[in-house]
């Protein structure tokens, strides 16, 4: 079975409406290391994480949602938030969803696929949802696993991504 795929079409007006990108899930190996890169970040930024969040992975970044990334420092958080642009390409016609490119990035607007910010927190937060929507379905047994590896009651809520 293939990595999923979603895509992501921009509907605000504004410079980047009527764009598609495709976002591909990470192999298991680069998610584990992402997850894992970014967990020990956060740690050594004094953010809150589960506890054994070694044997959580990437359901404790589920579990702490998108924006525990807030925490790192710009020079921690830029190649782990690089890497899941790493994720996205460029669908330069909707009507031709199977010509996809690799995105072009640029701080020079003329070339670059994305001119708005909007457009990357946008693509950054469908990267997360990709990677971490797996967990809906696990959501009851996952409360029960953290409780479990956390020493907390299973009573206690998991937020959501």
């Amino acid at each position: 079975m293939g990595r999923k795929t979603a895509t992501y079409s921009v509907t605000e007006k504004n410079r980047d409406e009527g764009k598609t990108f495709l976002i591909t899930e990470m192999s298991a190996a680069q998610g584990e290391s992402w997850a894992m890169r970014t967990l020990m970040a956060l740690m050594s930024s004094n953010v809150d994480i589960p506890p054994n969040y070694q044997k959580l992975g990437m359901a404790a970044l589920a579990t702490m949602g998108f924006k525990a990334l807030s925490g790192l420092k710009w020079e921690t958080a830029e190649p782990l938030l690089q890497e899941m642009m790493d994720c996205v390409k460029f669908i330069p016609d909707a009507r031709k969803p199977s010509l996809i490119r690799p995105l072009l990035e640029s701080h020079d607007p003329d070339n670059a696929d994305i001119e708005e910010v909007s457009t990357r927190v946008n693509l950054r937060l469908e990267v997360w949802k990709l990677h971490t929507d797996f967990l809906l379905a696990v959501l009851p047994s996952l409360r029960e696993r953290f409780a479990e590896l956390t020493g907390k009651s299973s009573r206690t809520k998991v937020a959501r991504a």
